[in-house]
């Protein structure tokens, strides 16, 4: 069934790229990964047609008021093969998930604008039933108001309250989460000043607990997740962002217990993207209290490579370095376990086994482009427990698998190559094949452990 669903799909999207690619060209056009970041007042003095009606739909002689709709729908086919290393008894798991969204974006000319987005996930033939980040049947991803206190060529002023998504960095410790089929949301307000070089943003937000039903997620009653996070850019220098994150939550699960937690992160990110060498230097410590026990805990990435722009095909080479920390140990009421707070599901691979706690690891990885619509990478993914004390999380940051009772470090080691063809600006379509090579502490933790095998194949259409 999920075979014939995927089937429709993609005939039903080949039949819309046509009627697109033949009626429409938006010079410029791009979607972003954040929709309401994309910016179609360039339409206002265009020749009009259907689907340009649709980005842009002057409300003003002017056309500085407008409105402007979108959308998105993406299926995946997941063939899963021993989940967990076969700890939860399930063999080959196959399964369907699907994701809709529609949008509006009002702008009430240039100091006022309402962005809303509603959003629907499904999980279909799953054995174990959804996961956390699957099922959502129907929600508010966003509905804010943004009023801009100061609007300039050179600086801006833009108070943002309402629902929202937040993403900064590259995705270590908030990100919208784009990977799985329930993208991040919050609640809150958010301050954003900015000029040419340097930009801050201040934030109060309250997480959801997502439920699998239509409109019936559970609000937060207090705030839990605030801080400021900033961007540096200067000439012939690295960009550098600088960031203070905070969260309260009443439940934490570690090793080391379950207990109230406040936390405290404070890091810096040093970076360059381009051609050529590239960089992304990241570091962060956190402190804080756990229980009545305290927290301090680490993390430090180094990621280099070089980006042969000249050749054909663009190829580069990249090797990424983490280590984050663990408990050291278990059972004194303090807590040395890092945690990534929201996290990208894929920083490590897609649909990585092992998430960003109590973790050293060894990524290298290459990309290139095939022609101008296919682009493949292959990664290498080698994986420690930073700490013999601490066990195995889950990619968002979840309590997995005990550890303390085991002498083994090496987890394990992913082989991972994917392929993302471009069909043209509306339609992709990602191919992904990762084989786990269970290590010594999945063997020594798991009876009768075995390799994984996680096969998918994803295709998106946005307009």
């Amino acid at each position: 069934m999920p075979i014939k669903r995927l089937s429709r799909l993609i005939r039903l999207a080949v039949l819309v790229t046509i009627c697109l690619s033949s009626a429409v060209r938006v010079k410029g056009q791009s979607f972003k990964l954040m929709r309401f970041d994309e910016d179609y007042s360039g339409l206002k003095d265009s020749t009009r047609n259907f689907y340009r009606k649709i980005k842009y739909t002057s409300l003003s002689k002017d056309g500085s008021a407008y409105i402007s709709f979108g959308g998105s729908a993406r299926m995946e086919y997941v063939d899963f093969n021993n989940e967990d290393w076969g700890r939860l008894g399930i063999g080959r798991n196959v399964f369907l998930l699907q994701r809709y969204d529609l949008h509006a974006d009002l702008h009430l000319h240039e100091r006022f604008r309402i962005f809303t987005q509603l959003r629907s996930a499904w999980e279909t033939g799953r054995d174990n039933g959804p996961r956390p980040i699957d099922e959502d049947h129907l929600n508010i991803q966003n509905l804010f108001i943004d009023a801009a206190i100061i609007r300039r060529k050179d600086q801006q002023l833009v108070l943002r309250a309402g629902r929202q998504e937040l993403d900064y960095g590259s995705g270590r410790l908030i990100s919208v989460r784009e990977g799985p089929n329930l993208r991040l949301y919050f609640d809150g307000a958010k301050l954003m000043y900015t000029t040419p070089r340097w930009s801050v943003d201040g934030f109060a937000m309250m997480a959801d607990t997502t439920y699998t039903g239509a409109f019936d997620n559970k609000r937060s009653k207090q705030v839990n997740l605030w801080g400021l996070y900033s961007k540096i850019i200067l000439p012939a220098f690295p960009n550098i962002d600088l960031y203070y994150i905070g969260i309260k939550r009443d439940r934490s699960t570690f090793e080391e217990g379950i207990h109230k937690e406040l936390r405290h992160t404070a890091g810096t990110r040093i970076w360059r993207y381009g051609g050529g060498f590239i960089y992304n230097l990241e570091a962060a410590w956190q402190f804080g209290s756990f229980g009545d026990g305290r927290i301090n805990a680490w993390t430090a990435s180094v990621e280099a490579g070089y980006l042969f722009e000249h050749l054909p095909g663009s190829p580069a080479i990249s090797l990424r370095n983490d280590y984050i920390s663990g408990d050291r140990q278990k059972g004194d009421g303090h807590l040395q376990s890092f945690n990534p707070l929201y996290p990208k599901g894929g920083y490590f691979g897609f649909s990585p086994q092992i998430g960003p706690v109590n973790l050293i690891d060894l990524h290298p990885y290459a990309t290139i482009n095939i022609g101008k619509k296919i682009m493949a990478q292959a990664d290498v993914v080698l994986n420690w427990r930073y700490s013999l004390q601490d066990g195995v999380y889950r990619p968002g940051g979840g309590f997995n698998v005990a550890g303390s009772t085991s002498a083994e470090r090496h987890i394990g080691t992913a082989w991972l190559a994917s392929f993302m063809y471009s069909l043209n600006k509306f339609i992709s379509l990602n191919c992904g094949f990762q084989y786990f090579k269970a290590g010594a502490f999945i063997r020594d933790i798991t009876p009768a452990s075995k390799d994984g095998l996680f096969i998918n194949t994803r295709i998106s259409l946005k307009f």
